[in-house]
């Protein structure tokens, strides 16, 4: 019986040592609701500031909350960015918008805009904070063709299908009430067509 007991209380206290450490490991992890820009450094002009469509090239260094860097571009090419056409992850591409060319900030994205609850292992665990420092190398407008290109054409695109849908349709609803004729029937009038 003693042993009974002994075992419980050994069990009631791994249980409880366990419920500890994961309530410390919750309140170490900071909770991040809403995407947080910080600006690290700022350029001494800044006459442009990005919008939806432009193209900007950065360098950034990616890290989890706890500072393990999960990935940098450092040692790379900058990475070419159009925003609004999801070439990164929603909340980086939230933070970048009205950034100056030369500016370096600091985003932190929460995990419903970085990677969620799939995360990328192996990384980057799910449900995971993400901490990036970015510099902005350059920032190219978009241009008045370009904004033509990526807004107007896509909603001709669009409103082109119901119209050409409805085309198909009259031409096979009429294809298919007009009266068939035979091919014994094409014969013989074409047979009588001559000998008139």
């Amino acid at each position: 019986m003693r042993l009974w007991g002994a075992c419980a209380c050994f069990f009631l206290m791994l249980c409880i040592s366990g419920l500890r450490s994961e309530e410390e490991s919750d309140t170490s992890q900071k909770v991040v609701e809403h995407v947080e820009t910080e600006i690290l450094v700022e350029p001494e002009t800044c006459t442009e500031t990005s919008d939806v469509g432009d193209t900007l090239h950065i360098h950034y260094t990616g890290k989890l909350l706890n500072g393990q860097v999960f990935d940098s571009s450092l040692s790379r090419d900058p990475l070419v960015v159009e925003l609004g056409r999801k070439t990164v992850i929603p909340g980086l591409e939230q933070g970048l918008l009205g950034v100056c060319a030369g500016q370096k900030l600091k985003v932190i994205i929460p995990p419903h805009m970085a990677y969620g609850k799939r995360g990328f292992p192996p990384s980057i665990p799910s449900d995971a904070a993400l901490e990036f420092e970015v510099e902005v190398v350059t920032l190219s407008k978009q241009t008045p063709w370009q904004r033509v290109v990526n807004n107007v054409i896509p909603l001709v695109c669009l409103a082109l299908v119901p119209g050409l849908l409805c085309l198909i349709g009259v031409y096979l609803y009429t294809k298919s009430s007009t009266p068939k004729v035979s091919k014994k029937k094409l014969k013989e009038e074409k047979k009588k067509s001559k000998k008139k």
